[in-house]
């Protein structure tokens, strides 16, 4: 592998790199600042090419650029933006957003270590909740995580919200890359073995093979995870691949149902698609519990009292949808929309100041969100 970047190299007469932040066997990853935006916090993924012939080099740099391209059409609140892709002498990399916060096998250490003890159920189904919206965007882009983890899952301190990172298909796309040889100048596909044991299902460990569904299964383990403050392999017994977290732990039957489904050692067994994991918590009622208390403690503002009553149900009027789009987009760009739809799938009885008060939550800056509540007439 090349060399450390040392602090205060520029890359591409743009990027000046300030610290190493990990390591892996493709490369590193950097904390940078963009000169060229004022110096703006960014993050630099380095990945170097084993084999530097010209040629294959040449090779290496099409393949990465073709895949970056897939990754720049990501445009979502709870993912790193894909800011560029550049190559500079035999070191390919792909710029990031830099997400300050702290990964969820932080937080959940801290806890532990505290004697906090874990997550509750109350939280975990909100986390849930929040991050099956991010799984169905990307797998309806095609795009299939392949290493979710509590690592790879970061708690924003802008958003309040968690924040899915360090795409496998970026990794797995890399491995192709450098598996390039004189003797084969395009790359072989095997299937993939990125992941984490423990995390990833059956067919990704043992096959190379990725589904939807195999993001809900690693989703299903991170849940267990934070709810027992145990490691996969604490939880599953390897041997017959039976999962065994009941044994540590006592949660709602429902609850347990939905994890055990989306655990299930078959692909063909689990959930299809994060939505149909969205909606089994919603008709639970799962997704209408989550207490205040619950939430403060990782963090998390405060969600609503949205627990159905239905007497107090008033109807959106499509006036005030289409007013709200307007002045939302104002406030986050192209997003709006999504965010609109994702909050109405999500609590479809929602009063129309309820649906103030959610979308002011999904605006990164206080003053924006203060504004659009402003320009909404509600206060």
């Amino acid at each position: 592998m090349l060399q450390e970047i040392n602090p205060g190299t520029l890359i591409n007469n743009r990027y000046q790199i300030q610290q190493v932040l990990g390591q892996g066997g493709f490369g590193r990853t950097y904390l940078a600042f963009d000169i060229q935006r004022f110096g703006e916090s960014c993050v630099l993924k380095e990945f170097v090419p084993e084999n530097t012939k010209e040629d294959l080099v040449r090779k290496s740099r099409e393949l990465f650029e073709r895949e970056a391209k897939i990754l720049y059409q990501i445009n979502h609140p709870q993912i790193p933006k894909f800011l560029a892709w550049l190559t500079e002498e035999d070191r390919l990399f792909i710029v990031q957003e830099y997400i300050q916060g702290k990964t969820y096998s932080e937080l959940l250490y801290e806890r532990l270590s505290q004697q906090k003890g874990p997550f509750s159920e109350a939280e975990v189904i909100q986390w849930l909740q929040d991050l099956l919206p991010v799984l169905t965007y990307i797998h309806l882009q095609n795009i299939i995580h392949r290493d979710i983890s509590l690592d790879n899952v970061m708690f924003s301190n802008r958003q309040s919200k968690p924040v899915l990172i360090d795409f496998g298909v970026v990794k797995e796309k890399v491995t192709e890359i450098f598996s390039i040889t004189e003797q084969n100048a395009s790359p072989f596909a095997q299937g993939s073995i990125v992941g984490k044991v423990g995390y990833s299902p059956p067919e990704q460990i043992y096959m190379g093979q990725c589904y939807p569904c195999s993001d809900i299964y690693a989703l299903g383990v991170s849940a267990l995870v934070l709810l027992t403050g145990k490691t996969p392999n604490v939880l599953i017994d390897y041997l017959t691949l039976k999962w065994q977290w009941r044994s540590h732990i006592s949660i709602s039957e429902p609850l347990g149902k939905i994890l055990d489904k989306m655990l299930a050692e078959q692909p063909a067994q689990r959930y299809q698609s994060a939505h149909e994991v969205f909606s089994a918590l919603q008709s639970t009622a799962l997704g209408y519990t989550i207490s205040n208390e619950a939430t403060q403690t990782v963090g998390i503002p405060p969600t609503l009292n949205l627990k159905k009553e239905t007497s107090k149900i008033t109807p959106i009027n499509p006036e005030f949808l289409e007013l709200c789009r307007q002045e939302l987009t104002r406030s986050v760009g192209p997003f709006a929309n999504l965010l609109i739809e994702e909050t109405l799938t999500q609590f479809p009885n929602m009063t129309p100041s309820q649906l103030v008060e959610a979308l002011m939550a999904e605006i990164p800056h206080q003053q924006r969100a203060e504004e659009f509540k402003k320009r909404m007439k509600l206060g």
